[in-house]
Parts: C-alpha cells; sequence; structure tokens
C-alpha cells in the first residue's frame, strides 16, 4: 500500500473535530514540575538550561525589554517541543503549518514595533530615512525601508516551517529504505539504517536550534526597538 508522503502534515481530526489543541498543550506535561527544595536531576537539568539560555538572550536588554524574558523563554520551549514531536512515531508537528507559524511571527513582531514608536518614536522613524541621503532618493528610500519592515515576520515563520518540514521529509523518505533493501542487500540495508540514525540525530539538533533562531531573532527584534 502506498502511503502518501504527506499524510503526517495533514491536521488530525477525532470524530470531525480537529485536535491541534490538544496536541500543541501534550508537551507541557514533559517538564518536570516539583514542589520539593531539592528537585531531581532532570528539573535541574531543566532550571539549568532554561537559566542558561534566559541568560544569554537577556544580556543585551535594557531593563523594559528584559520583562520579555518569561514569554521569550516560554516561546522557546513551546517551539522546540513542539518540533520534537515529529521525531515521535505516527505524530503530528503543528509547526510544519504555515498556517500557525506566521500566527506566531506576527502578534510578537508587531508587538516589538509597536513597543519601540511609542517608547523610541524618533529612533524608529529614523530607521526609514537615514542621515545624509540625497533628497531625490528619498521617497524610494522611505518605500524600501517600509517593505523590509512589515515583510520582517515573513521569513520568521517562513524559515521554521521550512526546516522543520524538510528534516521530516528525509525522515520519510530514508525511512522506507532501510526495509525495502534488507531483501536485497543486507550491507547496503544496514548503511542505509546508520544514515537514518544519523539524520534522526540531526534532526533532534535541528529541532532545538530552530527553536532556539526564532526566539533569538524576536529577541533581536525586541533590542532595536527598546
Amino acid at each position: 500500500m502506498n502511503e502518501n508522503l504527506f499524510a503526517s502534515f495533514i491536521t488530525p481530526t477525532m470524530m470531525g473535530l480537529p485536535i491541534v489543541i490538544l496536541i500543541i498543550m501534550f508537551p507541557t506535561i514533559l517538564f518536570p514540575t516539583t514542589n520539593r527544595l531539592i528537585s531531581n536531576r532532570l528539573a535541574a537539568i531543566q532550571q539549568w538550561l532554561i537559566h542558561m539560555t534566559s541568560k544569554q538572550m537577556m544580556t543585551i536588554h535594557n531593563p523594559k525589554g528584559q520583562t520579555w524574558a518569561l514569554m521569550l523563554m516560554s516561546l522557546i520551549l513551546f517551539i522546540g517541543s513542539t518540533n520534537l514531536l515529529g521525531l515521535l512515531p505516527h505524530s503530528f508537528t503543528p509547526t510544519t503549518q504555515l498556517s500557525m507559524n506566521p500566527d506566531m511571527a506576527i502578534p510578537l513582531w508587531a508587538g516589538t514595533v509597536i513597543l519601540g514608536f511609542r517608547h523610541k518614536t524618533k529612533a524608529s522613524l529614523a530607521h526609514f530615512l537615514p542621515q545624509g541621503i540625497p533628497l531625490p532618493l528619498i521617497p524610494m528610500l522611505v518605500i524600501i525601508e517600509t517593505i523590509s519592515l512589515f515583510i520582517q515576520p515573513m521569513p520568521l515563520a517562513g524559515r521554521l516551517t521550512a526546516n522543520v518540514t524538510t528534516g521530516h521529509l528525509l525522515i520519510l523518505l530514508i525511512g522506507r529504505a532501510p526495509l525495502a533493501l534488507l531483501i536485497i542487500n543486507m550491507a547496503t540495508a544496514l548503511v542505509t539504517f546508520v544514515i537514518l540514525v544519523l539524520l534522526t540525530i540531526l534532526k533532534f539538533a535541528v529541532s532545538l536550534i530552530q527553536a532556539y533562531v526564532f526566539t533569538l531573532l524576536v529577541s533581536l527584534y525586541l533590542h532595536d526597538n527598546t
């Protein structure tokens, strides 16, 4: 039976109702919480990683920008955990949907831009017209800078979608090869299986890196506007 290659990207439903919300909420149970004074090793590692990432991202921000620390840490945990859902068999990864990623990118980008125009009005407007520009080029430059400002969330969302989707497709394509080659040539099937394992490790790293890159770009947008 030939399975549709893009079947894993179709929004799952149960009794005709989409269950994306339940899938998005599922990774939250993977983060351990404890009320004890001394945490276990898993919770300690989680807290250490969050602290290290937060410290690295928030160093460049002023006190006003540091108020976004909780949201940025929640964002990187959410994207990283949903990206890793694709490594589970017969699972669904919400971040492969181009309809979801702009819904995250546009409000965050708009929030940073509005914050800049509210608290740094002159500096924000100065980005549209740098000093020393000849008078005939001013209208064209303003149009170009305006377009470049409004397309910022599109690469932010498209990069995440493209990288996560590409990794899923490669694993789906190569994942069928070992069993098919097992009957023909054992050595070739073994080599293909090793490649599949290495690709899975790479996909694990890419899932976390893309979550970090997405959050880092939002952090840089925030830094430019605070």
